[in-house]
């Protein structure tokens, strides 16, 4: 079992650390607005002493029609994700999805995600693994909470114990997702660090014909549930304007709403520590 995981060399995630924030925009659209958002996130993580990882796509290789704005490409999105991580001295994060990207996105980046679609493909995350970087990987829409621990054990299967998994949501019928909170205290009591990705778990997949769509009304509750589940992260796709957002705008945040959701989070995250056994940080 994996209880804590090391991103960068100075962020932690895992048993006895606050809660790490995954943010930034669903797909890496230009600079300037990468760059906006990786600025708000900075400020916001002085004001607020939380802890932020910038996420962006250089390529949506699972969008639901070809004509989909899949974003920059491979050279441009990783230049773009390197000087976020200069720029604002925060750690990057960003989705391969074959085992030649796993390497070259590792030299840029600070944690590699593997897409939910793809966490059994053997030779990814075995990949992935090999870069030396944390993973993490995204759990299948069709997969059970326990059925994780294979998907982890090929990444460890390389020497790399710094492994997370991501819960969000299990297909339920069609274009539609439902979160089984019993799958985050199922996963971190026996394989890993939980993140919870709020934005995703609220997606409709499919469900606009030729794109998702999604209810971001519903990112805030399943959110404060997640925070009083134990989890050890949570994943929050952010805009500025999301209705404009050239993919998954229907379940992203729009940048104003991040920061009273945060405290909202971490009064839930004190109170639930308040309760544990030992008065500290969720065990």
């Amino acid at each position: 079992m994996i209880r804590q995981v090391e991103i960068a060399g100075r962020l932690k995630i895992g048993r006895g650390n606050p809660p790490v924030f995954i943010a930034g925009p669903c797909v890496l659209e230009s600079e300037a607005l990468a760059f906006a958002v990786a600025d708000f996130l900075s400020g916001l993580s002085s004001r607020m002493g939380v802890s932020f990882i910038f996420k962006g796509s250089f390529d949506k290789a699972n969008r639901s029609s070809k004509s989909s704005y899949r974003g920059p490409g491979e050279a441009e999105g990783l230049r773009i994700l390197g000087e976020v991580g200069r720029r604002f001295r925060i750690p990057v994060t960003t989705d391969v999805h074959d085992p030649r990207q796993a390497s070259a996105a590792a030299a840029v980046v600070d944690m590699l995600q593997i897409p939910a679609f793809l966490c059994r493909q053997t030779d990814l995350l075995t990949a992935a693994g090999k870069t030396g970087l944390p993973v993490n990987i995204k759990k299948g829409q069709f997969m059970a909470p326990w059925d994780m621990e294979n998907a982890v054990e090929k990444v460890t299967s390389t020497g790399n114990r710094n492994v997370v998994v991501t819960e969000r949501g299990t297909t339920f019928g069609y274009n539609n997702l439902v979160v089984d909170f019993r799958g985050i205290p199922a996963i971190r009591e026996t394989i890993c660090p939980v993140i919870f990705d709020a934005t995703h778990s609220v997606q409709l997949p499919g469900g606009a014909g030729k794109a998702s769509s999604g209810d971001r009304r519903f990112v805030a509750p399943l959110s404060r549930a997640a925070v009083a589940a134990g989890v050890d992260g949570v994943f929050l796709e952010v805009h500025p304007d999301p209705d404009r957002a050239l993919s998954d705008g229907p379940n992203s945040l729009p940048l104003a709403g991040l920061e009273p959701l945060l405290q909202t989070l971490m009064a839930i995250r004190r109170a639930v520590d308040a309760g544990s056994p030992a008065g500290g940080s969720v065990a």
